[in-house]
Formats: structure tokens, sequence, C-alpha cells
């Protein structure tokens, strides 16, 4: 028992470990540019985001548990069918979250009360990264799934492409390229949907017997829906308390100029 507690934990823990080094390094390239204002562009931007994908991580927690259910229980049609049906959620708040943009960036502005300066350069960076909203949600939903099928080695793969393809496109966008805290959203764009299209490379090699199982009739199911927002109300609740206290901080910061 242990030793299978330790095959799901530490890689678990590997990728999360690995996620303040990719902030780390984004602090470090803008801190050297000229101007704090694209820092605080980062830091007023990556909050905003922050709230808005902090409200959707029901989608991996409240994926994990009834795919681990029915994983233990060998029901490959529920197993298909939860993946099936959080991945289509994660899409239509994705896309909900690009057609809606510039109400998301009213808001979060609204409450950060940042400088001229840092908030029109957050607005460019959020205006680039709102576009990996399909792609970030929809990896959640994987992390949550993978873990349900037992499987912690397949969210730590992509954890770290992620970060490895955000560092380097980040020193290549700033570095090379001479972009400031747009290439910066940039190179996120494009490691979260990276990350997507390795994610799908897994599952397909891997879970393909699994998804032969998946019926369109399954994910739509009324019931089932219910279910998963039922289950996952709690979670957003729990998550906005946490969201709140950590944007008040960070919009509080972003007076003293």
């Amino acid at each position: 028992m242990n030793r299978e507690v330790l095959r799901l934990a530490i890689p678990n823990i590997l990728s999360n470990l690995s996620i303040p080094l990719l902030s780390s390094v984004d602090t470090a390239l803008v801190g050297h540019l000229n101007g704090v204002h694209y820092i605080g562009a980062i830091a007023v931007g990556g909050a905003i985001l922050n709230m808005v994908y902090w409200g959707f991580s029901f989608l991996r927690m409240g994926t994990t548990g009834p795919t681990a259910q029915a994983h233990g229980s060998q029901d490959r049609e529920e197993e298909a069918s939860q993946f099936g049906r959080a991945i289509c959620v994660a899409l239509f708040f994705g896309v909900l979250l690009i057609l809606l943009q510039d109400l998301v960036f009213w808001a979060g502005l609204s409450i950060m009360k940042a400088s001229p300066l840092v908030e029109k350069h957050a607005r460019i960076y959020l205006s680039i990264r709102i576009y990996a909203a399909p792609a970030t949600l929809s990896l959640l939903v994987m992390h949550g799934w993978f873990l349900g099928m037992q499987n912690a080695r397949f969210p730590l793969y992509l954890a770290l492409t992620s970060n490895a393809f955000n560092i380097g496109l980040n020193l290549y966008f700033v570095k090379v390229m001479g972009m400031k805290s747009d290439g910066i959203a940039l190179g996120t764009l494009i490691a979260q949907y990276t990350a997507l299209s390795v994610g799908v490379g897994l599952i397909v090699l891997r879970y393909r017997p699994t998804l032969r199982h998946l019926k369109f009739e399954n994910i739509i199911k009324w019931s089932a829906l219910q279910k998963l927002f039922s289950i996952n109300r709690d979670i957003f609740l729990r998550t906005l308390a946490l969201i709140f206290v950590f944007t008040y901080f960070t919009a509080q910061s972003a007076q003293f100029g």
C-alpha cells in the first residue's frame, strides 16, 4: 500500500514543484527590462487569469473522484464518459471566456486598480493569454482524469512539457526577439497548446481502448451533468474564497504603484 501511495504521490509532488520555477524565470526575465510596469503587468494580468482559472479548478478535482470510482469498478464506459463530459465543459467555458474577454478584463482590472501604464500593458498581456483558455481548462481535466485512472506520471509529463516550453519560449521572445511582457504571454500561449497536444497524444497511445466506449448520448446525459456540477459546487465555493484572499493582496499592492 505504501509503495502504491508513493507511486502516485511522488510524480504529483514533482509536478507541483516545477510550477514555482516557471514564475521565477518569468519574474527574472521581466525584472531586467527597462520599466517596472512590465513586471507589474505580469503580476496584475497573471492574478486576473489565476482568479479565473482557479474558479474552474473543479474540472481537475471534480474529475478525479468519479473517474477513480469508475476505474475501481472497471467500468470502461463510465471512465470514457467522465473524460468526454469534463472536456466538453472545459472547451465550452474556454471558448466562452474568449468571447467575454472584454468583460473579464474590465472586471479584473477594476478590482486591481493598477496605474494607467501597468493597466495598459496588463491588457496587452491578457489579450494574448486569454486565447489559451480552452487549452488551460482542458489540461485541468486531463490532470484530473489521469490521476483518477491511477496514472500520476502523465500529469508530470504534461507539467514538464508546459513549463519547459514556456521557459524556452519566454527566453526566446524576450532575449532574442526583444519582446516585453507580451512575449511572456505569447510563450505561455504556445506552451499551453503544446502541452495539450502532448496530452492528446498520450491519451490516444495509452487509452485508445477506453475511448472506444465513449458515447455521445452519455456525455450529454442531463442527470450526469447535474451530478457533475453538484459534486463541484462546494469545490467552486471553496476556490472562490481562496481567490478572494490572494486577489485582495495583489490588488492592494498594485495601488502602491
